[in-house]
């Protein structure tokens, strides 16, 4: 299987927006409930405890990055089945993340995620999207029951890719 580098970088006033697409085999309401419940989010990204409402904080342990801390994310916005709005702990970079959820004709549904990039974050792109394109594609594997991917398949196959994105 060929990995490719499917994420837009976008310019923005305070720096670029890398935003990846992803298509489910699940309806938009399925694919918010594996973005939101930590049980689901287990099965890709991690499994998370804390209060999962607007304004609220919660922690994540990233389910394929060994020996690393759970990470701590604010929720700024959350509105059910759309939208889900995160910022990632200092200790982490800070992150600002958003997710967006659309129908896509009657039993699918589209993944927008979108990593804001500010300050060393831009640099970073080179292993921030490779990242970013396993995770979404442990999703994709998790939502139809197929193989997950490896790492190595990702990185560092898809840093030079990124780089390229920044020119």
């Amino acid at each position: 299987m060929s990995i490719e580098a499917t994420g837009r970088v976008i310019p923005t006033d305070r720096g670029r927006d890398l935003v990846l697409v992803r298509s489910l085999a699940v309806p938009a309401e399925e694919a918010w409930e594996y973005l939101t419940e930590s049980e689901l989010t287990e099965r890709w990204f991690g499994p998370w405890e804390g209060d999962g409402r607007r304004g609220g904080a919660v922690r994540v342990r990233m389910r394929f990055e060994d020996h690393e801390p759970a990470i701590s994310l604010l929720i700024h916005d959350c509105e059910a089945p759309r939208r889900l709005v995160l910022e990632a702990d200092q200790e982490v970079g800070g992150w600002k993340l958003e997710l967006l959820v659309e129908e896509d004709g009657e039993d699918d549904s589209l993944v927008s995620f979108t990593h804001h990039l500010e300050g060393p974050d831009v640099a970073g792109i080179g292993e921030i999207g490779p990242g970013w394109e396993y995770y979404l594609d442990l999703l994709v594997a998790a939502t139809e029951g197929t193989e997950r991917p490896g790492f190595d398949q990702y990185y560092p196959a898809l840093r030079e890719p990124y780089l390229a994105k920044l020119a």
